[in-house]
């Protein structure tokens, strides 16, 4: 029981660690230069960035936990968990390339690769617990929501 009770504070605090150091990046360039940007009609107001991304930062932080956890034959489960942290670093290097680099074109890079590896973790982990790979579905809509906006952006400012 302690040792699953470790796992899932791990999964849950890694994914919402990533969420703060994107929070660092993106702090001070959100109030100054993301301001002056041209965004199209569709963009959320500001304040729902931050409880959707604790949100899907909680959901991946479960499916992670349900993967690790699982009982699974063969390298699957140790495959899914890398391609997991691959996924998870690109997530963190969008807010540094976007927000603290000040560069839509970098982001829409990333974002794009973000895309593939959430859906390369999703079919992976499906095999290794399904429940998992559908709580990651949220993300993934999420994101290519996002990938549609920072396209938009980086369109209406050049």
């Amino acid at each position: 029981m302690y040792r699953n009770m470790s796992k899932l504070i791990f999964s849950l605090v890694l994914c919402q660690l990533v969420g703060i150091i994107g929070g660092l990046f993106t702090a001070a360039s959100v109030r100054t230069w993301y301001l002056t940007l041209n965004k199209p009609p569709f963009n959320p107001p500001n304040w729902i960035f931050g409880p959707m991304w604790i949100t899907l930062y909680l959901l991946m932080g479960i499916a992670f936990f349900m993967v690790w956890t699982t009982d699974s034959p063969g390298k699957a489960k140790q495959i899914a968990m890398i391609f997991f942290f691959i996924q998870l670093a690109i997530n963190m290097a969008w807010s540094f390339l976007f927000f603290y680099l000040k560069s839509p074109v970098l982001g829409l890079i990333d974002i794009i690769a973000l895309l593939v590896f959430i859906l390369l973790t999703i079919w992976k982990f499906f095999p290794v617990n399904r429940a998992a790979g559908y709580l990651m579905l949220p993300y993934l809509l999420w994101v290519g929501f996002a990938a549609i906006l920072n396209y938009s952006i980086w369109t209406l400012n050049n």
